[in-house]
């Protein structure tokens, strides 16, 4: 499962009104959509197709002396470690996500310094639909974590594999409640 994103990253609550996060987004979207929207522009950007911008997607971490540890204290927001990520199509080149960052800067006012477009490639993964708040998400990792396990595989979670969330739900439209996430665990399988 290999893809380039857009991706932001950062240390700090996800929840801070105002916060890094909040800047991330509003990042992330103006770039991603002065690509979708390059066909109405002068910018040409050879093998461009028409497509959907996907949804808005999450790694997670944190850390203890310098490890990445399994499991999150959801009371210790500000130590959250994030990489916010769009997907991209195949067809974007680093010189037109350049232009892009350029073009958004220019056109929203906004510093897009800190975007970057990142390979991802992800590997064997576990993942499960979380429905409702993010905070009850610990319930849903669980159920996770104990299927791959019971089907021979081992967490993988490392600096280079982390937790992965993809958001299928806008939470500024969408009670807690009713918000679905995809959670995905990266995996390997145990020898024996």
């Amino acid at each position: 499962n290999n893809f380039s994103s857009l991706v932001y990253k950062y240390t700090g609550n996800p929840k801070e009104k105002d916060g890094e996060y909040q800047t991330a987004l509003a990042i992330l979207y103006a770039i991603s959509y002065t690509i979708k929207m390059s066909k109405k522009s002068e910018r040409r950007i050879d093998g461009y197709f028409d497509y959907v911008v996907p949804p808005l997607e999450g790694f997670w971490w944190q850390e203890k002396r310098g490890a990445i540890v399994c499991g999150f204290d959801y009371k210790d927001k500000s130590s959250f470690n994030w990489i916010s990520a769009i997907r991209l199509p195949d067809f974007v080149r680093q010189k037109d996500f350049e232009w892009a960052k350029e073009s958004a800067a220019a056109k929203k006012g906004l510093d897009c310094s800190r975007a970057q477009l990142l390979g991802i490639e992800e590997g064997d993964c576990v993942q499960i639909l979380h429905k409702g708040s993010y905070d009850d998400e610990p319930a849903s990792v669980k159920m996770m974590d104990d299927f791959a396990a019971a089907n021979g595989f081992a967490l993988d979670l490392s600096a280079a594999r982390l937790h992965h969330e993809i958001y299928l739900s806008d939470p500024r439209k969408t009670s807690a409640e009713k918000l679905k996430t995809v959670l995905r665990h990266p995996v390997r399988k145990i020898k024996r």
